[in-house]
């Protein structure tokens, strides 16, 4: 196969608005080290840390939800890990073929229909927190015709879903079955998830039912139907006082763990929320990162706390596992073409959609 020279890709040209997206035709294929592989790309997921870093939203300087990000001046500031050199190609959420390898990688490779892991590990130091990279932050992602990523990166994937919707999986349930696993989610646990409609806390409902927890999902009115055919054993209305919501659900008021995307106002009450010896997990605050803690309910309740972005190795594998098994379903909310992304953009931010928006080359 003779690959192009060129190709069309999505350039962030610097923090801001939707004027700093440009839709470029004249963008070179990027180039194989020794151990990648270069993808042609089937589809790629739209998802809040896109939005969030096009916003500049993780700038300590921010500190309201997304929408109310205020761009940030310097350009060591807004990525999730510090900052980004621009232009950069967005997207994290990539499925697709594989179109070339790189030296040390096998040429069988090539033409292998691939789902990709968006964390990014030193090789010599997997475990280095310090030294990983994301794609579509910081390193080229799949808002683009091509991606090159490390082979190991690039997962062989047999299903007879849609490449728009395997790209609703890497990004959102990586999140969520991280998550789960750092509060350790057995068949034992009463679990609250807020979000539950949005991408990662839909795959947190399905991912805490695979392994048999009892689920609470605070979402809106409008979309409790939804959640609980996502299996929810319990649907919130986010508009209710969670204490007393929580006690006309669950007489005992047992909630072992919260697994929260929204943070803002509402987290004192999930804290509050949480029994004694509980487990908290967070990743994301489309809320606001800025939240009140009263330190008595964190020590004398012997709380754990933990954040989760950092997949651990071997995770994505069973994720991969779980898509072909059918264990896991996705949710296609939509898919636009590659030059429509900012209309895929406002559709997200919007928040009246379930699952997850995807672009197309």
């Amino acid at each position: 196969m003779q690959l192009p020279h060129q190709m069309t890709a999505i350039l962030l040209t610097g923090y801001g608005g939707f004027e700093k997206l440009v839709i470029r035709d004249d963008v070179p294929v990027p180039s194989l080290r020794a151990h990648e592989v270069l993808i042609h790309v089937g589809a790629c997921g739209v998802n809040n840390t896109d939005i969030n870093t096009r916003k500049g939203w993780y700038a300590p300087t921010v500190q309201g939800a997304t929408e109310d990000a205020t761009v940030v001046k310097k350009d060591d500031q807004g990525a999730w890990s510090g900052g980004l050199s621009f232009p950069r190609i967005q997207g994290a959420d990539v499925v697709g073929r594989i179109a070339a390898v790189g030296d040390q990688v096998s040429v069988e490779r090539i033409g292998e229909r691939v789902i990709v892991e968006p964390v990014v590990r030193n090789p010599q130091a997997p475990d280095d927190r310090e030294s990983i990279e994301y794609l579509g932050s910081e390193r080229d992602g799949g808002f683009a015709e091509y991606v090159a990523i490390p082979a190991a990166n690039a997962f062989p994937v047999h299903s007879g879903l849609s490449d728009a919707e395997l790209a609703t999986f890497p990004c959102s349930y990586s999140t969520a079955e991280h998550m789960l696993t750092r509060i350790r989610i057995t068949h034992e646990d009463t679990l609250l998830i807020t979000g539950a409609s949005g991408g990662v806390g839909s795959a947190l409902v399905q991912l805490a039912k695979r392994r048999g927890a009892t689920v609470a999902a605070v979402t809106s009115a409008a979309k409790k139907s939804a959640v609980a055919a996502l299996g929810a054993d319990m649907v919130i209305d986010r508009r209710d006082d969670l204490t007393t919501a929580l006690r006309q659900v669950l007489p005992a008021g047992r909630i072992d763990a919260v697994a929260d995307v929204v943070g803002g106002n509402g987290f004192p009450h999930l804290i509050e929320a949480l029994r004694p010896g509980g487990r908290y997990v967070t990743a994301g605050a489309i809320a606001g990162p800025i939240v009140s803690l009263d330190l008595r309910q964190l020590y004398l309740k012997d709380l754990e706390f933990q954040g989760a972005t950092v997949l651990p190795p071997g995770l994505f594998s069973h994720l991969v596992g779980y898509i072909e098994q059918g264990e896991i379903r996705p949710l296609l909310a939509g898919e636009f073409p590659l030059s429509a992304i900012r209309e895929a953009q406002e559709a997200f931010m919007a928040k009246n959609h379930i699952g997850n928006f995807v672009l197309r080359p």
